[in-house]
């Protein structure tokens, strides 16, 4: 996809007399190219990627000092409301979803409860720890030759002594090794998108867990 950087970087070097084409370019011409390439970006945008409000606004601010555009400051509004309108029609499409997002909580509900590990790179040995409510280890899983990358896993609700665990939170702590070493490892946690806010900080999703992520926090999608 092409970025808002390098499409204002293009009109504008058009704008300084650097491209073939600013003799024959008016620029009411080259402000329209610019706002129709931009529109197209808002249209075609991955919203686990949305373009950059602070991005959009250097870059449009730019436009302005070049071509000198007196009610630039109103597209500029114009675009910004428009930015966050798409891509807040694009998060409502997760409601209902399932998503994996950084923490160590899980819930049990029907002997069915879901979670993941992020590897940066991968593992000789992967091991999971999951805890009650009071911190008591009731099971221990292992996974061996794990490839870097996001491991979704799931957990049936039995314990290691043999019983089947209530419904209910628990906390899960993961580590990984390579031979004797250490190496990194993430604790995912799956949740429901429940809604979709917009708010002065930009398009939040209202998980099942009674928090608020950013789009661009979620790691996978179900």
């Amino acid at each position: 996809m092409t970025t808002t950087t390098e499409v204002s970087s293009n009109l504008l070097s058009t704008m300084n007399g650097t491209t073939s084409s600013t003799k024959a370019s008016s620029t009411e011409e080259i402000r329209n190219q610019f706002l129709t390439l931009l529109i197209s970006q808002m249209k075609n945008q991955d919203p686990m990627n949305p373009m950059d409000n602070a991005e959009v606004t250097s870059q449009m601010a730019q436009l302005s000092t070049v071509t000198g555009i007196n009610d630039l400051n109103d597209t500029v509004n114009t675009l910004m409301g428009n930015v966050s309108s798409s891509q807040y029609y694009q998060a409502s499409s997760m409601i209902g979803h399932g998503v994996l997002v950084a923490g160590d909580s899980l819930s049990l509900s029907d002997g069915a409860s879901y979670f993941g590990v992020n590897l940066p790179v991968g593992a000789d040995k992967l091991t999971v720890t999951i805890k009650d409510s009071a911190g008591n280890e009731i099971k221990k899983m292992s996974v061996s030759g794990v490839e870097a990358g996001v491991l979704p896993l799931s957990w049936d609700g039995l314990t290691d002594s043999g019983t089947t665990a209530a419904d209910g939170n628990y906390k899960f702590e993961v580590s990984a090794t390579v031979g004797s070493s250490t190496v990194d490892a993430s604790a995912l946690s799956y949740q429901q998108v429940l809604s979709v806010s917009n708010t002065s900080s930009g398009v939040k999703l209202n998980l099942s867990n009674l928090t608020s992520v950013g789009t661009a926090d979620v790691v996978e999608i179900f």
